[in-house]
């Protein structure tokens, strides 16, 4: 059930053992010769140095540090929180009574809240051997429980007297890689293909979402980025970070480099052009063009010509669909063609509207930000097939949005002009001591 973690061993004996009878004859007729002369010496002294003696006792070592208590001489039992567990079910069998366990929570609530214990997520509960007398068998007393919040984030409950929660983070380390490559089919799945994170195509898309349409992605497109991600544990943690990247789409080069300003990070082009634009290319991720805008469509269901003035991204049932731009809900309702849908007012000249969504996730009147969710893609009213009909209106008038070229965001300031470009020149140099597709290298890999 437990794992006892107990004190290093020392590795004297070890050492002894490895050598031969014969060698060790040797050594030891050497080592009696040099105390002779070391300790007679003809001084007449008996004392010698002050120091230690050539067979002095080996260093204590250092204890074993684990969520910031000694885990020396622990008794260890851990798992996963299981479906319908609680705090109560994972103490009970160490004989924590309820009554404990419910000071404890109570203690603990305004750092954390035992109710947001999910399952799935990993817990230790370490406890410490106890003899009452000299002769009696070791009894298991509970002194920590720690349950692992995220990969990056625990929480320590302590179960002694003094019953509470303190939160912690494991130690984070930062590695570097760059990904080179041509798209053969996507690339999510060309990401995989060379070994890097495939959550490294999402990060992408988010960089390039304002100039690139990846439901457009063509085969023969290429890319060259340099990224980096936190480890914790050995275990790659959250989503990795663009730090450049040119991606060429249709053969036309696009350059992406993250500076930040004001604390936040954002993407510009080499001459400090926002890559940010006042909409999105796509409301949803990764999907791809079922139907493009087309006046003059032959509908699938209707079975007729009917004019098509949207363009249909077709995804999974329940992909989060997205406000191309920051505006006011003015309709989240439902009828029999559109299904469940929603419109929103950017200003006074754009609206654009989300057609046949499976649930809505905004009210009118609700105002909201480019890139938040506002429902999920669904089939709903008139639909063949799960999709969102992205309707795109300019001054009154519904447009093919893809046509449209829309205004970037502000470039970056003039007074930081210079930064920028003191940080595209690093950028480029780490990019170069990278070697495409090798894995990730930590920093001091890079020196």
């Amino acid at each position: 059930m437990g794992q006892r973690l107990g004190r290093q061993r020392s590795v004297w004996p070890r050492l002894m053992t490895s050598f031969s009878r014969e060698v060790m004859a040797v050594a030891i007729a050497a080592m009696g010769t040099f105390l002779v002369l070391g300790c007679g010496g003809g001084s007449g002294s008996a004392g010698g140095s002050s120091g230690g003696g050539l067979f002095s006792a080996p260093a204590e070592p250092e204890p074993t540090m684990r969520f910031g208590v000694v885990w020396d001489d622990l008794v260890v039992d851990s798992g996963k929180v299981k479906s319908g567990q609680s705090l109560s079910h994972l103490l009970d069998p160490a004989g924590v009574s309820p009554g404990r366990v419910a000071t404890l929570a109570a203690n603990s609530r305004k750092t954390w809240d035992v109710r947001y214990m999910k399952a799935g997520h990993r817990w230790w509960l370490a406890s410490k051997a106890v003899r009452d007398s000299a002769d009696a068998e070791a009894r298991l007393v509970p002194e920590w429980f720690i349950y692992e919040r995220n990969p990056k984030d625990y929480a320590l409950f302590s179960l002694s007297d003094t019953l509470g929660v303190r939160l912690g983070s494991y130690p984070v380390d930062t590695v570097y890689a760059r990904a080179q490559g041509t798209i053969e089919n996507s690339l999510y799945m060309d990401f995989d293909k060379v070994g890097h994170p495939t959550n490294l195509a999402v990060a992408m898309a988010s960089v390039y979402a304002w100039t690139i349409d990846f439901s457009r992605v063509q085969k023969g497109d290429t890319y060259d980025v340099t990224y980096r991600r936190e480890v914790v544990n050995g275990t790659p943690a959250g989503m990795p970070v663009v730090l450049s990247s040119v991606f060429t789409h249709w053969d036309r080069p696009l350059e992406a480099y993250r500076f930040e300003t004001d604390g936040v990070g954002g993407y510009f082009d080499l001459e400090g052009g926002s890559l940010q634009k006042v909409f999105l290319k796509a409301p949803v991720e990764f999907s791809r063009i079922s139907s493009r805008y087309n006046p003059k469509r032959f509908h699938p269901v209707l079975k007729k010509v009917k004019g098509h003035f949207g363009t249909d991204y077709a995804a999974p049932k329940g992909t989060p669909i997205v406000a191309v731009g920051d505006g006011v809900v003015t309709k989240s309702s439902y009828t029999s063609g559109n299904g469940k849908y929603v419109k929103i007012r950017h200003n006074s000249t754009y609206e654009t509207q989300y057609l046949h969504m499976s649930r809505r996730g905004v009210k009118e009147g609700q105002r909201v930000k480019q890139g938040q969710t506002i429902g999920y893609v669904g089939q709903t009213g008139l639909a063949t097939g799960p999709h969102v009909c992205f309707r795109f209106w300019k001054n009154g008038k519904q447009i093919d949005h893809l046509r449209e070229e829309f205004p970037p965001s502000d470039p970056i300031d003039a007074t930081l002009q210079k930064a920028f470009a003191d940080e595209v020149t690093q950028l480029e140099a780490l990019k170069e001591r990278l070697e495409p597709n090798a894995g990730p290298v930590s920093p001091d890999g890079l020196r």
